[in-house]
């Protein structure tokens, strides 16, 4: 919420809006080039975590990237 928050401040004084669409976790092992994403937010729910699993794809496609929605 914190991030969220700032970023949305930021944006804000650009003449922006942002909404947030749901919240997780990542599990980084940079040793094992592995990302996990998981869980959810209390404040704002849970993000479609396929969707952050592809970006992130996108960004480290030397790693391995899973995603699930148990966990908190």
């Amino acid at each position: 919420a914190d991030l969220y928050e700032r970023m949305a401040q930021e944006l804000a004084q650009q003449g922006l809006s942002c909404e947030c669409l749901g919240g997780g976790r990542l599990s980084h092992r940079p040793e094992e080039r592995k990302i996990h994403v998981y869980g959810y937010s209390v404040g704002f729910g849970r993000a479609d975590h396929s969707v952050t699993t592809e970006k992130l794809k996108a960004e480290y496609p030397d790693y391995e990237i899973t995603w699930a929605d148990e966990g908190y």
